[in-house]
């Protein structure tokens, strides 16, 4: 893996941990007590933390805030200009710092442009959020939703794919089963 970048205008507090091969790019800073996975991609004007989760090969795009309580797990790509909240009703007058609420994006999820997760919800793994979807309850593993307040309305592969009703991959030959939490990959793939 190739070595750890952090741009000259990136500021990186004290207390940070980042791993190999990432890349930190202009205008983003790390605050203390935050973990990057490695072969992380933090593009332009990203802010994470304090305390914030990234696990490895993670891309967030430009202007993505990251605060306390969002754990994005390995391989999650955040879209340009989403928005994780940290309190559910916030007031600028009255201090809510003890509300904040844990907010879990799981493997392989994809979150879309300018879309916004209120906190205290899980994104499933492989899910995929459509740009400027409002995400208010937790999302299924390869769900595809979409809208204001968002739905589903589909699936997805780990390819991203969508999935007919047969829930083959059209790109992989993958198949899926449905269960209470999403779809599950099929043991043998196929």
């Amino acid at each position: 893996m190739s070595q750890t970048y952090i741009h000259p205008t990136a500021l990186v507090d004290e207390g940070v941990e980042i791993g190999e091969g990432s890349k930190i790019w202009h205008f983003v800073h790390v605050l203390a007590g935050t973990k990057v996975g490695r072969g992380v991609v933090m593009g332009q004007n990203v802010m994470a933390g304090p305390s914030v989760t990234i696990g490895d090969r993670c891309k967030i795009q430009n202007n993505v805030s990251l605060y306390k309580g969002v754990t994005l797990e390995d391989d999650v790509f955040c879209g340009p200009s989403c928005v994780f909240t940290n309190v559910l009703t916030p007031r600028a007058f009255v201090e809510r710092k003890d509300e904040f609420a844990d907010t879990l994006v799981k493997k392989g999820a994809t979150i879309g442009a300018n879309a916004t997760v209120v906190c205290g919800n899980t994104i499933g793994a492989y899910a995929m959020i459509g740009a400027g979807a409002v995400v208010t309850k937790d999302v299924p593993d390869h769900a595809l939703v979409v809208g204001n307040p968002s739905r589903r309305i589909g699936w997805v592969s780990r390819s991203g794919d969508r999935l007919g009703d047969d829930l083959v991959c059209p790109r992989t030959g993958e198949t899926y089963t449905e269960t209470a939490t999403g779809l599950v990959l099929n043991e043998n793939g196929n």
